[in-house]
């Protein structure tokens, strides 16, 4: 187990600028999850973690450590990546035991046979353990992929998209298991994905990363209901945050969609502003009496719940409604929103102005 720091990493490939003056603090025994989309920086982070790049500048810091310039044996991290790293002629006992049979580890055959009997039984694939990989489904190499890193018993586990080539069903499975494989070894795992559904469901923490510049840090609900930025509030919630330009009068959002008025809680600016307003699809409430009304554009039934696709006057924006709620393509519905529930962001910037 360990703490991981970056402090002002950057790293170029060419005139690409992967990550720039990045700091990232990891604390021992956190589950941590970096967001992004592709080419946001996520994977180059994790190899800078590993040791399998070295940054322009930077540090790399370990336990209170710089390792800057340690090779990836001397990090002691282990790395799960996307397409499983396997031996396909070996079988599944193979390829648990192979790490383990390094001079670094001095472990007797015996023990070797311990620990690989412990990981297959904490994964459960005692079952295929004389089984060739090339014989294996996905999910089934992913576990064995999870289950080489395991046996090792490094001080970080570092994971690149590992489940993101399974399909939905195994996804989900192997979040709990995963999770769950967290809090029964106590080990700091850093987590690589763009999916927000991952990102808000595993991690402790979760890291949005942007053009290689980490935009905000924070537990999934800090980073849910107050994100730092436009940016990361339309990354974090499916569907993504709605975001309405308006005026502020008084203690009321003048939006520029049919000039509706729609109360505030808390307003930041004077009368007149323009302000970006955000709500959340839950924080918008189907109402008879509504101020603002909008025509049924599209229906996604989501078993207990449909998502709305509202069209107010060319905008559209999402709201959320019990599946026993009746509506309609193209029927007009009447809403309002939480007031509490708002945020509001500068135009220009895309700042939260609510954060200070």
């Amino acid at each position: 187990m360990a703490d991981i720091a970056l402090q002002r990493v950057t790293k170029k490939f060419g005139a690409n600028t992967a990550l720039r003056e990045l700091d990232l603090d990891i604390k021992n025994g956190e589950f941590f999850v970096l967001l992004g989309q592709t080419g946001a920086g996520k994977t180059t982070t994790l190899r800078v973690i590993a040791g399998l790049e070295v940054p322009n500048s930077g540090k790399v810091m370990i336990d209170g450590q710089d390792a800057t310039n340690w090779n990836a044996a001397e990090r002691d991290v282990a790395l799960v990546l996307q397409q499983y790293s396997l031996y396909p002629r070996m079988t599944v006992r193979g390829n648990l035991e192979f790490p383990l049979k390094s001079r670094t580890h001095n472990l007797t055959a015996a023990e070797i046979r311990e620990r690989v009997d412990r990981v297959a039984e904490t994964l459960q694939i005692t079952r295929l353990l004389d089984r060739k990989v090339e014989r294996l489904s996905g999910g089934e190499m992913q576990r064995v992929s999870i289950g080489r890193a395991i046996v090792r018993q490094p001080r970080v586990f570092l994971m690149d998209e590992p489940l993101s080539a399974l399909d939905a069903n195994l996804r989900d499975v192997l979040r709990v298991e995963l999770k769950k494989l967290h809090s029964e070894l106590g080990a700091t795992f850093v987590f690589v994905t763009h999916d927000q559904v991952e990102a808000m469901s595993m991690g402790d923490k979760i890291g949005v990363l942007n053009r290689g510049k980490l935009v905000q840090v924070g537990t999934p609900s800090e980073i849910y209901a107050r994100p730092l930025n436009t940016f990361v509030a339309r990354s974090v919630g499916t569907p993504p945050m709605n975001l309405l330009d308006g005026t502020l009068a008084a203690d009321t959002a003048i939006l520029d969609a049919g000039r509706f008025a729609l109360p505030l809680a808390c307003r930041h600016g004077t009368d007149g502003a323009r302000i970006r307003f955000g709500i959340r699809a839950e924080d918008v409430v189907l109402d008879e009496a509504g101020e603002a009304a909008g025509r049924v554009f599209d229906i996604e039934n989501h078993g207990v719940i449909k998502i709305l696709t509202l069209d107010v006057d060319g905008t559209q924006l999402h709201a959320t409604v019990s599946a026993q709620t009746k509506v309609k393509i193209d029927e007009t519905v009447r809403f309002t929103w939480k007031p509490e529930k708002v945020s509001s962001f500068d135009p220009a910037t895309g700042r939260n102005l609510g954060l200070g």
